[in-house]
């Protein structure tokens, strides 16, 4: 299944209501699985994001609709990228001419 890296920045909602932030990961990772996907960790960071969440699942498509989902409750703004594993990057190093 496909990695995908979400950075996370909390919305002024977000942070307003942080205190229940461990209900709405709660849900995100129900959310993730009922879509076929997996919760691989959650990370609260310092820096320019403050959130960082990996997961799997089954196709690009999947991660977006995730991503709407969850942003559209409008206590984060997400940027989500496909990771390549160290086997899939050399494959990809290996095919190139």
């Amino acid at each position: 299944m496909p990695t995908f890296v979400t950075l996370i920045n909390y919305t002024e909602q977000g942070i307003r209501s942080f205190k229940d932030s461990g209900q709405r990961l709660d849900a995100a990772r129900q959310l993730i699985e009922s879509m076929g996907g997996r919760w691989l960790g959650f990370y609260l960071t310092m820096g320019p994001y403050d959130a960082v969440v990996v997961t799997e699942g089954p196709d690009d498509e999947t991660a977006a609709k995730v991503s709407l989902i969850i942003g559209g409750q409008g206590n984060v703004r997400t940027t989500t990228m496909r990771a390549f594993a160290e086997d899939e990057a050399k494959r990809i190093a290996s095919e190139l001419p």
